[in-house]
Order: C-alpha cells, then sequence, then structure tokens
C-alpha cells in the first residue's frame, strides 16, 4: 500500500459503521465522479483496476468492510451516530449540487413566454436527499463547485439556482472530457450565470435591440403584407451577432461565414452585415439587378462586407440560401473550410463559421445530423461552428409538444457530437450577449462547435400573410399581450439609471431618420477595404464552354510523372493486388502496356499539381476507388495508421506542390455534397471533387444537385467549377446500381449552368480533368464516369493521347469503314458503344457507323453536324442508351439531333423499354434487355 493512501485511510472514516457510507461514496462514484469530493475521488481512482470503471463489485465492498474495522495498528473503530450522519448529509449535498448542474435547465426560466409551469424534478428538491430546513444554516464542503470550500447549505442552493435556472439554461454534463465540463463550470459558476457590463455596453445592447425592432415594424407599416419572414420576437439575435462578430475580431478571426435561412434574414442583411436600406426598399419594390438571369427572392439573397472590430477588419459573408432548411449547414462549412485552406488556418483560429437555425428544423432536418457528424473528421472539420437557433417554438405552425420532435429539447441532436448547449432567454439581451462570448470563448478554447438556443417567439404568423392565431390560438394571445423585448430592456435600463427615460424613444427616431435617410444602420461597416486572400474572380466571368485551351502534356514529363506516381517507399510492404497495379502502372509509363482508367486519372492530378492546382477528391472510397481503381493512397500491410502506414504518391509529385487531398469521406451524400460545393465556390483554383460510391447515391443529395449546383449561378450568381464522378452503366448489378439518373441532369440543364459528360476511353478522362482546371469556364462538370469499363481490354489509351490532342465532344467512328457505303449512323454514349461495336464486328456489318457522343451538354453542335455530314448516304439515324426509354438521355437530346438531320434522314432509337425502375432486377432479363438494345441498333429499319 502506497504512503499516500495509508495517509488517506488514517485519516479518513474509512472504519466500522461506516462501510455502508463508503460504498454509498463509491455508488455515487461510479455514476458520477464528479459527485464526490475530491479527496475520495482520488482515493476511488487509485483503488479502481487502470481503465477499468465496470467491475464486479463485491470485491471493493469486502475491501471496505476489511479496512473498515482495521485500522494501521490493528485497532478497530465505530463513530458515533452524528458524524455518520454528517458524512451522508455532506454526500447529499454534493449529490444536490450535481443535480442542479445536470438538471438545473428544467426549472431555467428561459421561456419568455411561461407558457408551461415548471415541471416537477424531484433531483432539485433538498429533500429528494433527506435535506431539511434544519440542515440550511449548517456548512458543507462545496466539492468542484466553483467558489469557497466551504458555504453554508443556504447559499450553496442560492449559488446553484442563480447559475443553472436563470435566464440562461446551460446542459453540458453528458460531455465526456472532464477539462471541457470544468471550464464551463468555471466560466458560469465564478459569476452565477450573472453578466455584469459597463453602462455604455447596456446602451450598445438596447441601440441594436432597437435597431431589429424598428426595421421590422418600419417594413411592417411600409410593406404591408408583403413577405419577409419578420425577426419580431426574436430581437435578440442582432446584439447576439453583433457581439459574437466583436469578440471574434478581438481573437483574431478575420473571415467569418454566416448560413441562416429566412427567419430575420432581411433583419440580419441591413443591421449586421451593413446592406444599405434603400438596395432593400428596391427589392420590396419589385426592383433588381440585371446581373442575374434568373435572380431570387430578397430573403434568399446573399451578401458580404466588412467589419471593424476590436482585432482588426473582419471580412462577413452572408451564404445564399434556398427555402430548403439547414441545406446551407455544410455549404457553409465547405467554403469555410476553403478559405481555411487557403490561408493555412489548420485550427479554424482566423475563419469562423457561424450557422443560424430554426427550432423545428435543427430537431427535423436530417443533414443537420449528418453535418454535426463531419465536424470533428479530418477531411471536413472546421475548428467548430457556433450554431445559434431562433427558437421561436412554433416553427410553421407545429407547436404542441406531442406533435413537434421525439426530443425533450429542439438541440439534444448535438448530444451526438457531446457539444454544449446555452438555453437563453431572449427577453434578457444581456444573458443572450453574456452565453454568445462563452460559446464563442469555448470554440476558441476547444475547437468544437457550441450551441445558443435563443428561446423567443414569433409575433407574426410563419409570412406576414397567415394568422398563426387559426392554429395556436392561446400561444398568440401571450404574444400579443407581451410588450417587446426592446420595452422591457429599455424599462430596465431605465430603472437601473443607465439611460434616460427619453433616451429609447430618441434611439426608434435616430435608426428611423437613418432608414429614410438610406444610411447604413451598422456603423462598424468598413467600405472600400479590399481583404486578404480575396479571391479574383473578374478572369472567371463570361467564360464560354467553347474556349480552346492546350490539356496535353510532353511525353517526357508524363513519363517522370508516372515514375513519381509509381515509387514506393521501400519499407512499404503492399497487398499483393496493388503490387501487381503499381508494377503494371510502371510499365504503362515507359509505354509498355496501354493505359488504363486509373493511371490516365493519376497521371490527370499529377500534371494538374505540377501546374500549380490543389486536388481535393472526396467521396465514401476515393482513396483507393470503389471499384479498385484509383489507388491514390497505397496502405502499408503491416500497419494502419493513416499517417504511419500509408503513402499517397501524389503528395510527391514535385516540390512546393500545391495540396492532394483524397478523403474516405463519412457514409453521407447530403452533407458531404453540399460541403464540397460550398468548398468549390469558395475556392476556383483548386480541383474539388466529390465521387459517389454509385452513381445513383446521388440521389440522396437531389436537394444539392437541384436548389445549388444546377441553379445556384442564375439565381445568385455564384460560379462553381465542382466535379462530379457518379459511376454509371447496366451490368445486371440491378435498381440501384445502375444508373446516375443521366435524365435528371439534363433536364436541369439551360443557360450553360453545367457540363455533363460520359467519357468512354482514358484518355478522354484525362484531359477532361485537366479541361476543367486550365480553361476559365467554372461551371459544374457531372462526369458519369465508368464501372466495369474500368477494366474493358479495349477501353484503354495509349501515354500518346495524353501527349496530344484533347477532349472529344464527339469521337467518330474507330474502324476502318467506307463511309459512302454507311446507311446507318448510331450515335450513342458510355459503355454500350463497346457493346454495340463488338457485335458489329462479330457480325461482319460494315454499312452502320458508331458514334460516340461524350458531352451531352452543353451539346457539340458543330461536331455531331460534321458527323451526320460525314455520311452522305446514310438516311437512318439511331439514337442507342442502354437505359429505358423514360429515362437517360433520349427525351432531352432527341430536338438536338432533330436539328441537325437532312430531310430525307429518319430519326430512331434503340433502347430499353420505358419502366419506373431504372434497370432489372434479373440478370437474365437484363441480359435479354442488352442484347434486345444491341440488336435494334444494328438492324436496318427498326
Amino acid at each position: 500500500m502506497s504512503a499516500r493512501m495509508k495517509e488517506s485511510l488514517s485519516t479518513s472514516y474509512l472504519f466500522g459503521g461506516n462501510a455502508p457510507f463508503i460504498e454509498e461514496l463509491y455508488e455515487a462514484w461510479l455514476e458520477n465522479p464528479d459527485s464526490v469530493p475530491a479527496q475520495w475521488r482520488r482515493w476511488f481512482d487509485q483503488l479502481q483496476q487502470p481503465g477499468v470503471r465496470d467491475v464486479a463489485h463485491q470485491p471493493i465492498r469486502d475491501a471496505f468492510v476489511r479496512l473498515a474495522y482495521s485500522r494501521p495498528g490493528g485497532e478497530g473503530h465505530a463513530p458515533t451516530a452524528a458524524v455518520a450522519s454528517a458524512e451522508r448529509k455532506q454526500v447529499s449535498v454534493l449529490q444536490l449540487i450535481n443535480a442542479y448542474r445536470f438538471l438545473g435547465l428544467r426549472h431555467a426560466n428561459v421561456d419568455p413566454l411561461k407558457r408551461f409551469p415548471k415541471p416537477e424534478v424531484p433531483e432539485l428538491d433538498p429533500a429528494y436527499y433527506g435535506l431539511t430546513e434544519a440542515d440550511m444554516n449548517a456548512v458543507f464542503n462545496t466539492g468542484s463547485l466553483v467558489g469557497p470550500d466551504q458555504l453554508p447549505l443556504r447559499e450553496i442552493l442560492r449559488a446553484v439556482r442563480e447559475t443553472y435556472c436563470g435566464s440562461i439554461g446551460i446542459e453540458y454534463m453528458y460531455m465526456s472530457d472532464v477539462a471541457q465540463k470544468r471550464w464551463i463550470q468555471a466560466r458560469f459558476e465564478t459569476i452565477r450565470s450573472a453578466p455584469s457590463f459597463p453602462p455604455d455596453q447596456k446602451r450598445h445592447i438596447l441601440e441594436r435591440v432597437t435597431a431589429a425592432e424598428t426595421l421590422e415594424k418600419y417594413l411592417h407599416t411600409r410593406y404591408v403584407g408583403q413577405k419577409r419572414f419578420s425577426l419580431e420576437g426574436g430581437d435578440s439575435l442582432i446584439p447576439l451577432l453583433d457581439s459574437l462578430l466583436q469578440r471574434a475580431g478581438e481573437k483574431g478571426i478575420q473571415e467569418t461565414v454566416i448560413g441562416m435561412a429566412h427567419r430575420g434574414r432581411l433583419n440580419v442583411l441591413v443591421n449586421t452585415m451593413g446592406k444599405m436600406p434603400k438596395d432593400l426598399f428596391s427589392e420590396f419594390e419589385g426592383k433588381h439587378a440585371d446581373s442575374f438571369p434568373a435572380g431570387d427572392v430578397k430573403y434568399h439573397m446573399g451578401f458580404s462586407s466588412d467589419i471593424i472590430t476590436p482585432g482588426g477588419p473582419m471580412h462577413l459573408t452572408l451564404a445564399f440560401n434556398p427555402s430548403h432548411l439547414e441545406i446551407v449547414n455544410p455549404v457553409v462549412e465547405g467554403s469555410v473550410r476553403a478559405r481555411q485552406h487557403r490561408r493555412r488556418d489548420r485550427d479554424g483560429r482566423q475563419v469562423l463559421p457561424v450557422v443560424v437555425h430554426g427550432d423545428a428544423a435543427f430537431a427535423g432536418q436530417g443533414v443537420v445530423m449528418e453535418t454535426l457528424n463531419l465536424s470533428q473528421t479530418r477531411g471536413y472539420r472546421t475548428g467548430g461552428t457556433v450554431h445559434i437557433i431562433v427558437n421561436n417554438q412554433i416553427g410553421f405552425t407545429t407547436s404542441d409538444t406531442r406533435d413537434v420532435r421525439s426530443t425533450l429539447y429542439c438541440t439534444d441532436v448535438v448530444k451526438m457530437i457531446e457539444a454544449p448547449v446555452f438555453h437563453v432567454n431572449g427577453d434578457d439581451p444581456e444573458a443572450v450577449v453574456l452565453a454568445t462570448e462563452i460559446a464563442l470563448d469555448f470554440r476558441a478554447q476547444f475547437q468544437k462547435d457550441v450551441v445558443v438556443d435563443l428561446v423567443c417567439f414569433r409575433r407574426h404568423g410563419h409570412n406576414e400573410q397567415d394568422d398563426p392565431a387559426v392554429t395556436q390560438p392561446l400561444m398568440y394571445k401571450l404574444i400579443t399581450q407581451h410588450s417587446g423585448t426592446r420595452k422591457l430592456y429599455a424599462d430596465r435600463l431605465v430603472e437601473q439609471g443607465v439611460i434616460q427615460p427619453e433616451d429609447p424613444e430618441q434611439m426608434i427616431a435616430s435608426y428611423r431618420a437613418a432608414l429614410d435617410g438610406g444610411y447604413h444602420t451598422n456603423k462598424t461597416i468598413l467600405s472600400n477595404y479590399r481583404p486578404p486572400y480575396a479571391v479574383n474572380w473578374e478572369k472567371f466571368k463570361g467564360a464560354k464552354w467553347t474556349q480552346k485551351v492546350d490539356t496535353a502534356v510532353p511525353l517526357a514529363e508524363l513519363k517522370v510523372l508516372a515514375d513519381k506516381l509509381t515509387a514506393v517507399p521501400p519499407e512499404l510492404k503492399l497487398h499483393p493486388r496493388v503490387e501487381k497495379v503499381i508494377a503494371d502502372r510502371r510499365q504503362m509509363g515507359q509505354g509498355q502496356l496501354p493505359l488504363d482508367w486509373g493511371m490516365a486519372e493519376n497521371l490527370a492530378y499529377a500534371a494538374l499539381l505540377k501546374d500549380g492546382y490543389a486536388v481535393r477528391i472526396s467521396g465514401q472510397d476515393s482513396g483507393r476507388g470503389t471499384f479498385f481503381h484509383r489507388h491514390a493512397v497505397l496502405h502499408d500491410q503491416a500497419r494502419e495508421r493513416w499517417d504511419a502506414g500509408s503513402w499517397v504518391p501524389l503528395q510527391h509529385i514535385a516540390e512546393n506542390q500545391p495540396d492532394f487531398v483524397v478523403i474516405d469521406s463519412v457514409l453521407s451524400e447530403e452533407a458531404v455534397l453540399g460541403f464540397e460545393y460550398g468548398y468549390a465556390t469558395a475556392e476556383p483554383n483548386e480541383l474539388v471533387m466529390w465521387e459517389a460510391q454509385f452513381g445513383d447515391f446521388v440521389n440522396g443529395a437531389q436537394v444539392v444537385v437541384d436548389q445549388f449546383i444546377a441553379s445556384g449561378e442564375v439565381k445568385w450568381g455564384r460560379m462553381c467549377g465542382l466535379v462530379l464522378m457518379l459511376p454509371h452503366g447496366y451490368e445486371g448489378q440491378g435498381p440501384e446500381h445502375s444508373s446516375a439518373r443521366l435524365e435528371r441532369f439534363l433536364q436541369l440543364s439551360a443557360d450553360y449552368n453545367m457540363q455533363i459528360c460520359v467519357p468512354s476511353t482514358p484518355a478522354q478522362m484525362f484531359h477532361m480533368l485537366r479541361r476543367q482546371m486550365l480553361r476559365t469556364f467554372r461551371k459544374p462538370l457531372i462526369i458519369f464516369s465508368p464501372k466495369s469499363m474500368l477494366r474493358h481490354k479495349e477501353s484503354v489509351s495509349s501515354l500518346e493521347e495524353l501527349a496530344a490532342g484533347g477532349f472529344q465532344p464527339v469521337i467518330g467512328e474507330s474502324d476502318n469503314l467506307d463511309a459512302g457505303a454507311v446507311k446507318r449512323v448510331v450515335f450513342c454514349s458510355g459503355k454500350i458503344y463497346y457493346d454495340v461495336r463488338a457485335a458489329r464486328r462479330e457480325r461482319g456489318i460494315t454499312d452502320i457507323a458508331i458514334v460516340r457522343l461524350e458531352q451531352l451538354y452543353p451539346f457539340p453542335h458543330d461536331e455531331f453536324k460534321a458527323q451526320i455530314e460525314r455520311y452522305s448516304n446514310a438516311h437512318e439515324v439511331v439514337w442507342c442508351q442502354e437505359e429505358p426509354g423514360n429515362q437517360g438521355a433520349w427525351h432531352r437530346i432527341q430536338h438536338y439531333l432533330l436539328r441537325h438531320l437532312r430531310p430525307a434522314q429518319r430519326l430512331s432509337y434503340a433502347l430499353r423499354p420505358s419502366s419506373a425502375s431504372p434497370a432489372a432486377g434479373y440478370m437474365a432479363l437484363h441480359n435479354e434487355q442488352q442484347k434486345a438494345v444491341v440488336d435494334a441498333a444494328l438492324t436496318h429499319g427498326v
């Protein structure tokens, strides 16, 4: 037994009748180590087996009994009943303190409407622990409660009630990191959650609350009935953001990206971002800029500005956002990650993500969970996000607790990442500011997400044309009687003598004058400031897809790059299959074997890196490649740790090369694709790619495709060079792993908004990826990439094809046919080409030409027309596809085909019958349909 243990035993109560008490204490320690005094905690920690908490109790109990009756020296001792009672009460006091840390929120004063009585929580009643009024003046050890070591019970109760049951309800005891819990306790328990701001700051807070309310009332009277998604009832959001940004600047943050849905967005645009009121008024009056072909409603528009903070200038960005609630979350995170990468800000010390949520959406939308799950992963973390929930307790029309969610609080989803939550009463602006300051400080200290739940209400309906009293009559009676946050706080400051009785009305008048005059309502706005690290998008504006660039790489350089790609440290033990892949690639690089898809793709990345373009690839198996083809990451078979057990050749192409990042993502489509979109919109000089495990997995991210990728530029002017690789091909794998839904992307194609490509050779992939960066045309590139074709013996290329030429939107006939003898021209895309060509060769057909359309949008009209004109005697033109007739490209491109046909030519098709399912689930049926498609393509008159 150690000397420390002996000393502990000799001075403790481990004697005689105290064995049951010690066992109680031990049980409390097992449940929560923080619930027992530090001395006991240390003793139990030493007694317990290292790293093990869940052990049989009987040996411990026996040890207690032996210790209880065996004082050092062999003398037994039985304490008095009074001593045992005092000890039990001491434990009860510590348990009571702990209960307030866990459950005090249930009695916190966080609801401005006070709709519900406080629930009965027995654990918050001293009587639950056998403590009575007679114990209130007794002095007890306070344990880990911040403050004096000993206090009367009455003072301990006052301390925990003031800390945990006031205007701020703190949820954090579910966190497993003791240091983080201790930090939170130190911040709140030291001051008992009571703000102590100087008069000037209180006046400033009132001015910001006044700005929030006055703008809403101004718009309500000037633009009667127009939708604006008012912030009234949640007015404290404006001082919250003001405090957050100023404190962030003081801590060194130089850029902040904010995402939020429509509730209060116009208020944030004017009062936080510094949008000129007159510009907002113009939008209310139906005027708009001509810079966006389609545009969007005013409460979806983004904005950027610069403000002055105590730490210097800060650039603000409010992300554009559709009405699809919460989908902006991963977009913000991706944009922040790109900005951090540009600054080499690896810990998020310079760029801050802030996301403002609605309560119902935060609890209800799955992308919230997906984005939270990204927050601490290596490929997506941003150093912690400050989440703000505008909790108006109603969502759209649902406020009945039996319907709104299945959790106690709307924030409960964040418990999955053990992020703390500070619930705060929106009618107490000072408490709001205090909670926000502590939240930001927590993020800065631990690089972890944190939530401020601004509990408020909604003065009007979901929009200003809605009457909420129809569905929430009692709730809206309370709201009608509520005088408003501004008046409550102004009256409080007048009572404190901080302001004069006339000051609140003067603040309103001053703000209205600014609105009428069209002035900035945020005095921190900087004009004519160009932030560092800003991207100049000018060279990308007006670029056309037909822009010519040289994507070829000299043969000698390709061989050098191939050597780099196949150089493996001698100590790295490769899997035998991978070793064979690398050995083959060495031969490919020497021109001894034709290039396969994996080698061509890796050479494209290597060449871009050498040209100065960073590359970022993410997907659910992107390092290896879902189809075992990429092998961008080589794993040591003797070790499995990422840092020590792997080798990434593309990170060793050249000295001082840009970053090559490949991420095996979490099993998410929506959040990850949203993240990569956000990243690409903030970084045009990096090849950013998302690869679906199978092409149809993009279905899970359809909202990102529809609302951002396809339409972001025409709505908001947001250029984006994101690349999607969607494995596509009918190979008998059933409905779920055949189609990447080509028809959906073609249907979304207009205004030259995207590029839809179906490459059929490794060289095409090489040139296409290089073209994506070397042109200044920054539009999303959707690649319908191969699966079985990755290893098709005829789908190969030579080094010379990479060293010459470029991407071909149309590839003409590859066999040596007599053009004058051709009676039918078959146009197709993708894998079906090899099936049709093989059948044509097998059948000895010489009067049917096969032409590949490698780019379906923007449609290559000139190249297609040239192929039509090449075969002057061809009267039949056939579109051939693997997909059913109601899917694939047929319906979307047939008008393009018809445009260039000669009067005597007839257009027909070879395809699967229309189907509700993407593909047949039975291999026999698949083969039957595939044969029918090929036969139809090669049979004249069909």
